[in-house]
C-alpha cells in the first residue's frame, strides 16, 4: 500500500502526542438536548452514557443564543426560502441578501463603516493578517495569542515578527522602538480576551503605542484584535473588549458569530477602504463558500437580540451567574482568578489533581475543560469554567455542591 511508510511515520507521531499527555483521543458525542425545566438549566446526554443528564460549563455559547427560539425560527425560515447552502463562492453568486444584511448590522453595532464575514473566526484571521502584510512589514504579536494569530503570521511570512511578554506595554514598546527605521508597516496584534483565563489586553496602551509611533513608519502602525471571546461576553452592551474598556481607536477588528451569538462563522469589521481591500485580497474569503444564508439570518437575529433590551437581560444574567460563581469559589477556598469575564480558571497547579478533578466533575454530570501540563506550564494547571446566560441559579449552585464534595473528600 502506497500509505504503509506513511502511516507508520504518524502512528508514531500520534504515539508520542500520547506520551506528552496532548493527544485528545476521541471526542465526546453530545447525541441529545434536553430543554431548560423548572430550576434547572440546558441539560446535555452524551453517546455512552445513556440517559445521565450533563450540565455544559465548558461551551462558548455564553448569551445561550445556540437554542434561542428566535434565533432557531430565523435559520429555519431563511433555510427553507433559500435553500441549505450557498452554491458558490461570494463573487461567483455566492452572496444572498442575508449576508448583506449581516454585514450590513455587524458594521453598525461596532460602530465601523464596512464589514465582511468569513466561515469562521479562525478563517477570518488567517484571512487578513496575510494580505495586510507587505515585505516590509514587521508584526509584533502578544505571547499567548490565539493559535489562529500564531499560523496566520507564518503565512504571512513578513519581513520580521517579534512576540512580547503576555501584557507587557514595556516590552511591546521596545520591541516597537527596535522595528523603527526597519519597515515601512508594523502591525500589533492581539486577542481581545485570552480565551484561558479570562483576562483581556490593555488595548488603551496598545491604541497610545500606536498613535505614538505612527509617524515613525511610512505606512503607519496598524491594531489589529481578535475579540472573539469578547463580544457578547464583555462591555455594558456586549460589545466587546473594545467597548469594556472604552477604547475605539482599534484598526482592525475581528469576532466570531460562533460563541456568544450562538451560529456559525466570523468576521471582520473596519473602514470600507480597508474592507474594499480584504474583499479582493483575502484568498480565504474569495475561495471559500461564506456561511450559509440561514446561518446568516440566525447570525442576524442573534445581534439584534443582543442589541436590545432582552439581550442587556441576558447580559445582566451572564455577569451575576460569573460572580455567583466566582463568589462560591473563593468561599470555598478554591483560587481562581476573578474577573468580568464569564472565563472563570480554577486554579488547581498539579496535572494529576487537575485530571482528577475533570473526572470527578464527569461522573456528577459536570461538563469541564481541564488545562494540564505539558498544555500550560507546570504549575498553571487549572479547570477552565465558562458560564452561559442560560445557566440558572440552581446550576451554579449545584457545581459549587459537587466542587465542595470533592474539595471535602480529597
Amino acid at each position: 500500500m502506497p500509505l504503509a511508510k506513511v502511516k507508520k511515520a504518524l502512528q508514531n507521531h500520534l504515539k508520542e502526542l500520547e506520551e506528552k499527555g496532548t493527544l485528545k483521543g476521541e471526542e465526546a458525542v453530545i447525541t441529545g438536548i434536553k430543554p431548560a425545566e423548572g430550576k434547572k438549566g440546558v441539560r446535555y446526554f452524551i453517546e455512552g452514557y445513556g440517559d445521565k443528564e450533563f450540565l455544559r460549563m465548558n461551551a462558548n455559547n455564553y448569551l445561550g443564543m445556540a437554542l434561542n427560539k428566535e434565533v432557531i425560527k430565523a435559520e429555519e425560515e431563511t433555510t427553507e426560502k433559500f435553500g441549505a447552502g450557498p452554491g458558490a463562492v461570494r463573487f461567483i453568486s455566492g452572496t444572498y441578501s442575508p449576508h448583506k444584511m449581516l454585514e450590513k448590522k455587524l458594521a453598525e453595532f461596532h460602530k465601523r463603516e464596512d464589514c465582511m464575514i468569513f466561515s469562521a473566526a479562525y478563517a477570518t484571521v488567517m484571512g487578513i493578517i496575510p494580505p495586510l502584510t507587505t515585505k516590509e512589514t514587521i508584526i509584533i504579536s502578544d505571547e499567548l495569542n490565539h493559535n489562529c494569530i500564531i499560523n496566520a503570521i507564518r503565512l504571512a511570512k513578513p519581513k520580521d515578527k517579534k512576540v512580547y511578554k503576555h501584557n507587557d506595554m514595556n516590552e511591546l514598546e521596545e520591541l516597537i522602538q527596535q522595528s523603527v527605521g526597519n519597515a515601512k508597516r508594523l502591525i500589533v496584534v492581539t486577542d481581545g480576551i485570552f480565551s484561558m483565563r479570562g483576562e483581556w489586553a490593555p488595548l488603551n496602551k496598545i491604541a497610545d503605542l500606536a498613535e505614538k509611533y505612527n509617524d515613525k513608519f511610512e505606512e503607519g502602525v496598524i491594531t489589529v484584535v481578535d475579540d472573539s471571546h469578547g463580544v457578547g461576553a464583555i462591555g455594558k452592551t456586549g460589545r466587546g473588549t473594545t467597548e469594556f474598556l472604552n477604547e475605539n481607536r482599534i484598526d482592525v477588528l475581528v469576532a466570531t458569530l460562533g460563541k456568544a451569538l450562538g451560529v456559525n462563522g466570523g468576521y471582520v469589521v473596519s473602514d470600507k477602504t480597508v474592507i474594499d481591500y480584504l474583499r479582493e485580497s483575502a484568498p480565504l474569503y474569495i475561495y471559500s463558500n461564506p456561511i450559509t444564508p440561514g446561518e446568516a439570518a440566525a447570525s442576524l437575529k442573534a445581534v439584534e437580540i443582543l442589541d436590545s433590551e432582552k439581550g442587556q437581560a441576558l447580559m445582566n444574567h451572564l455577569h451575576d451567574m460569573t460572580k455567583r460563581f466566582e463568589d462560591g469559589l473563593v468561599n470555598l477556598g478554591y483560587e481562581v482568578i476573578k474577573g468580568e469575564h464569564p472565563v472563570v480558571p480554577l486554579m488547581i497547579r498539579d496535572t494529576k489533581k487537575t485530571k482528577d478533578l475533570v473526572n470527578f466533575l464527569m461522573e456528577n454530570g459536570i461538563l469541564a475543560t481541564g488545562l494540564a501540563f505539558p498544555v500550560v506550564p507546570r504549575g498553571d494547571e487549572e479547570i477552565r469554567f465558562q458560564i452561559c446566560a442560560d445557566h440558572t441559579e440552581y446550576d451554579i449552585d449545584y457545581a459549587l455542591e459537587v466542587l465542595k464534595k470533592y474539595r471535602d473528600t480529597h
